[in-house]
């Protein structure tokens, strides 16, 4: 299918069920894969959250499923020659594999798209497979078919390596709130902020993209001023401790990615957008490719003045860390039940 007929079906789809999806130039052209690249505002957790949901999952990991993950990954290693973004990571092989997808997608971004699914802000429940089948692909999709290559028993080694790298990253991507909604923003990345004393800077005229904004501050901005100073092991034992009620009960759910992106979907609506200090508006839904479509949305954001400071980051903090650490239990769930 040609870039342009596949732009035509997702402009359909689009109409049909008022849904502005976000970089959908990545079904259309190759600059929205290289808009992608820029480390941290896209990519969901940062180094230090991915790190964190590997290490906790880590700590429920039956023997059994331990033991095929240090297999697997042993067995198809990643490629040394790779340029790696989290260097300073713990010496664990499941906490390494944890970022490598944001590494492999700056030289294959075609697999942008799989690390988010964009349910349009303000919509109504609906089959999130209408979405991901007339689009460039989808976390959602992307989780189900590297689950296919684990089963499989004649899954190549490597194929099989990079599937459960590719499986732990995006189970944790899918708990991003701003990695299961849009509002024409690109998942909040063109939604300029002022975090504490940091204003808002241009970083490219041409797409009009600003740092901080909203998507880099619920990556990295609100988990570092949570945990200065510590390591990402001291952050997975504390986020365990503190939820440690709920983690029985998260990894007695069924597997259930749609459900999932729901629940991140409607936690963006209620704490990401319904938090901020001044109100955005539901945008009306247009396809977009870059922060300067929607008639300049990231202008328009940046006249908001958009100033979070410590009442939203105390709204914030006790979600982020149930959805790192749910993320942490429901990928233990899905491995144990990938190898029981």
């Amino acid at each position: 299918m040609s870039g342009g007929s596949r732009g035509l079906r997702l402009l359909r789809w689009c109409r049909q069920f008022a849904c502005p999806l976000r970089r959908l130039a990545a079904g259309i052209s190759l600059v929205t894969g290289l808009l992608l690249l820029a480390p941290c505002s896209g990519w969901a957790w940062g180094c230090q959250g991915h790190q964190v949901v590997a290490l906790i999952a880590e700590k429920h990991l039956t023997p059994h499923a331990r033991a095929m993950v240090e297999k697997i990954l042993k067995d198809g290693p990643i490629d040394l020659t790779l340029n790696r973004y989290c260097k300073d990571g713990p010496a664990d092989a499941m906490s390494d594999a944890s970022t490598w997808a944001d590494d492999f997608r700056s030289i294959h971004a075609e697999t942008g798209p799989w690390h988010y699914v964009d349910i349009p802000r303000g919509v109504s429940e609906f089959d999130l497979n209408k979405l991901c089948a007339e689009s460039n692909g989808c976390v959602t999709h992307a989780i189900r078919d590297q689950l296919a290559i684990l089963r499989s028993p004649g899954a190549d080694p490597q194929k099989k390596g990079d599937a459960l790298r590719f499986l732990i990253h995006f189970v944790g991507d899918l708990h991003q709130p701003l990695h299961a909604t849009t509002n024409n923003d690109e998942g909040g990345n063109c939604v300029p902020v002022a975090f504490f004393a940091e204003l808002p800077q241009l970083r490219n005229s041409d797409t009009e993209g600003y740092a901080p904004n909203l998507h880099g501050v619920w990556d990295s901005n609100i988990v570092e001023r949570m945990t200065g100073g510590k390591t990402v092991q001291q952050v997975a034992d504390e986020f365990d401790r503190d939820v440690a009620q709920d983690i029985p009960k998260w990894m007695r759910d069924r597997l259930d990615v749609e459900g999932w992106a729901w629940e991140g979907s409607r936690l963006a609506k209620a704490v990401v957008y319904g938090k901020l200090p001044v109100a955005i508006p539901v945008e009306a839904p247009v396809v977009t490719s870059s922060c300067a479509d929607d008639d300049h949305i990231s202008t328009r954001m940046l006249n908001l003045n958009e100033q979070i400071g410590q009442p939203y980051q105390d709204a914030a903090a006790p979600v982020v860390k149930q959805q790192v650490a749910k993320a942490g239990a429901r990928l233990a769930l899905v491995l144990n039940q990938l190898w029981p």
